[in-house]
C-alpha cells in the first residue's frame, strides 16, 4: 500500500537528492570527523518535520532522527556518510582530486554518499505517503559516522538507539557478486573487532638501567628504542603470525593502520608516542577474541623490548549478523516491484570518458555497464552462488556493522547497483562514478523506491511484521535477552579522541591534513 504515491513523491525529489548526493561527495569526510555531512543531514531533517538528536550516542558527528504519523510500527532506516583517506576523487572521467586537495585526502569509495542519500530518500517518499494515505507509524533515522572502523553502530545498539523497533531497513550499494539488487537470505556479515594499540615512552631512562649509572644523554650514547621501534615490532610480529591467528579459509582478514607518527625530534631521544590500529574480520566473536589475546601478548613483548608501556583501546566489537527470510521477502518483492537501475545514453558517455582516460579500448557497440548491475537476482540464488566459495561451516561472510542492528529487531539487508564498468578498470574510476550525478543518480533512485516500498509494505503489512517478529524471536531464543541472544559488546567511550585523518582549517584555507603539493 502506498508505493506508487511514494514513487511520486520521490520523483518529485530527486532534483535534491541529486544535489545533496553530490554535496555529501564532495565534502569527502572520513571517520569520526564528518561534520559537515552531518550537519547537512541534521539540516534537511529539521526541515522536513523530523525531531533530531544531534551527537547521539555521545558521538559528535551521529544524530538520531524521528517522526511520528500516530501510534503504529516504528521502522528504521539509516544514512552512513563516511569517506576513505587516500582515496580523494573529483566526481568527474579523469583522474584526479577535487580541487585544492591532495590525493591523500578522503573520499567516497562505496560511495558512502550514495548510500545515506538512497536511504534519505527512502525516507522521505515514506513520510509522503503516510502523510498523504493516513497511514500510521513512526520513522526513525539514524546517522552512522565512521563506519568504515565499524564505529557508531555498536554505540548506538549499547545505548538504546535501536530498541522499540518493529522493522530495520539496511542498504548498502552493491560491492560484491552475487549481491547486487538483491537482499541477503541466510549468510549474512560476521563479527569485527578494531583497537588502537598505543605505546609510550615517558621513562626512557628506565630502559637498560643499571642501579647507579643512569643512562648519559650524550649523542653517542645508548638510548631507549622508544615508541616507533615499539609499534614496528609489533606491526611485523602481527604480520608474521597473520596466518596462524586467522583460518586459510573464508576470507578473513587483520587489517592495521599507523595513526600518529613517531613524535621523534632531532635530538637523541626516543619517540614518545605511537598508535596502530587493528581490524579484525572474523566469523565469530569468540574468534575476535582469540585474535585480540594474541595482538595483546604481541603489544605486551613489543612494549617490553623497546622501553614503553602500551594500552588497548576499543574502537569496535560488532557482531555478527542474524538472518531474517521474512525480511528478505519484504526485500526481494520491493525490488521486484521497483526494478533494477539502469544506465542510460549520459551514463554511457561518461563510462565511455572514464576508459578512455583509464586506456581501456572498449567496443563502441557494447554496454559499458556490468550486466548485473542491471538485473535481480533472487535472494535465494544469490545465496546458493555465495555459497560455492564458502566451506559447509561457514556461517558468515565479509564485513559490515548493520549487523548491530539484527539483534535489536528484524533487519533486511538490501544490495542494490551502483554504476559499475564491465571493464576491469582502475581504483579511481569506480569513485568517480560515485560521484557523478548521471552515473550515480539511477542507483539512489532505485534504492530509495525500494526502501519506501519496503518500509510501506511494514507499516500496513501486520502478518508480515508478525511473521518477520515470530522468526526473529525463534532465531534469538526469545527476542531481545533470549536464550540465543547476542547482547551488545560495547563497553567503551566513542574514540573520537585519537589521531584520526581529517580536514584542517589554517591560513591556507580548510585542506587535508596532509597538505596539497605545489
Amino acid at each position: 500500500m502506498g508505493g506508487d504515491t511514494a514513487v511520486r513523491a520521490l520523483e518529485a525529489r530527486m532534483a535534491d537528492l541529486s544535489g545533496w548526493a553530490a554535496e555529501i561527495f564532495d565534502f569527502g569526510e572520513t571517520a569520526w570527523r564528518e561534520y559537515r555531512s552531518a550537519a547537512l543531514y541534521t539540516e534537511i531533517l529539521r526541515r522536513e518535520g523530523f525531531s533530531v538528536e544531534e551527537g547521539s550516542g555521545g558521538m559528535p558527528t551521529a544524530f538520531c532522527a524521528e517522526w511520528s504519523n500516530g501510534a503504529g510500527p516504528t521502522i528504521l532506516m539509516y544514512a552512513e556518510y563516511d569517506g576513505v583517506p587516500g582515496n580523494c576523487q573529483r566526481a568527474a572521467p579523469v583522474k584526479g582530486p577535487r580541487a585544492g586537495l591532495s590525493p591523500e585526502a578522503g573520499g567516497h569509495t562505496d560511495p558512502h554518499s550514495g548510500l545515506g542519500i538512497s536511504a534519505l530518500g527512502g525516507l522521505l517518499a515514506t513520510k509522503a505517503a503516510m502523510e498523504e494515505l493516513g497511514i500510521a507509524g513512526t520513522l526513525r533515522f539514524t546517522g552512522e559516522p565512521a563506519e568504515k572502523v565499524r564505529g557508531s553502530k555498536p554505540i548506538h545498539a549499547a545505548r538504546g538507539y535501536y530498541d522499540g523497533l518493529d522493522a530495520v531497513l539496511s542498504f548498502h550499494p552493491f560491492y560484491m557478486l552475487p549481491l547486487c539488487n538483491t537482499a541477503r537470505w541466510e549468510t549474512h556479515c560476521g563479527a569485527a573487532y578494531a583497537m588502537v594499540y598505543r605505546f609510550r615512552c615517558d621513562r626512557p631512562e628506565d630502559w637498560g638501567r643499571v642501579e647507579g649509572m643512569p643512562i648519559p644523554q650524550a649523542h653517542s650514547a645508548a638510548r631507549a628504542p622508544g615508541a616507533t621501534e615499539a609499534l614496528v615490532t609489533m606491526f611485523q610480529a602481527s604480520k608474521a603470525l597473520r596466518d596462524s591467528m586467522l583460518p586459510h579459509q573464508g576470507g578473513w582478514s587483520i587489517s592495521e593502520a599507523i595513526l600518529t607518527a613517531g613524535q621523534a625530534t632531532a635530538d637523541n631521544l626516543p619517540s614518545g608516542l605511537a598508535e596502530l590500529q587493528y581490524m579484525i574480520r572474523v566469523p565469530s566473536v569468540e574468534m575476535a577474541e582469540r585474535v585480540t589475546a594474541a595482538l595483546d601478548r604481541n603489544a605486551a613483548a613489543a612494549a617490553a623490548m623497546t622501553g614503553c608501556t602500551w594500552e588497548r583501546h576499543w574502537v569496535c566489537k560488532s557482531r555478527p549478523g542474524l538472518a531474517n527470510h521474512a525480511m528478505a521477502e519484504v526485500a526481494w518483492d520491493a525490488l521486484r516491484e521497483a526494478g533494477p537501475p539502469r544506465w542510460g545514453p549520459e551514463a554511457e558517455r561518461v563510462a565511455r570518458e572514464c576508459l578512455a582516460a583509464a586506456g581501456i579500448d572498449w567496443p563502441a557497440d557494447a554496454h559499458p555497464f556490468l550486466h548485473e548491475t542491471e538485473r535481480l537476482i533472487s535472494p535465494e540464488e544469490a545465496e546458493a552462488l555465495l555459497r560455492c566459495d564458502l566451506p559447509p561451516s561457514q556461517t558468515h561472510s565479509t564485513s559490515d556493522d548493520y549487523t548491530e542492528m539484527c539483534w535489536h529487531a528484524p533487519t533486511a539487508r538490501i544490495y542494490v547497483g551502483r554504476p559499475t564498468l564491465a571493464a576491469s578498470a582502475p581504483g579511481w574510476v569506480m569513485n568517480a562514478l560515485g560521484g557523478i550525478p548521471a552515473t550515480i543518480d539511477p542507483m539512489i533512485r532505485t534504492a530509495a523506491e525500494v526502501l519506501a516500498r519496503a518500509a510501506l509494505r511494514l507499516l500496513t503489512d501486520e502478518d508480515m511484521r508478525l511473521k518477520a517478529r515470530a522468526e526473529f524471536e525463534r532465531r534469538t531464543g526469545g527476542g531481545v535477552g533470549g536464550d540465543r541472544w547476542l547482547a551488545p559488546l560495547c563497553d567503551y567511550d566513542p574514540p573520537v579522541g585519537f589521531r584520526w585523518p581529517e580536514y584542517v582549517e589554517t591560513v591556507r584555507g580548510r585542506e587535508w591534513w596532509i597538505p596539497a603539493g605545489p
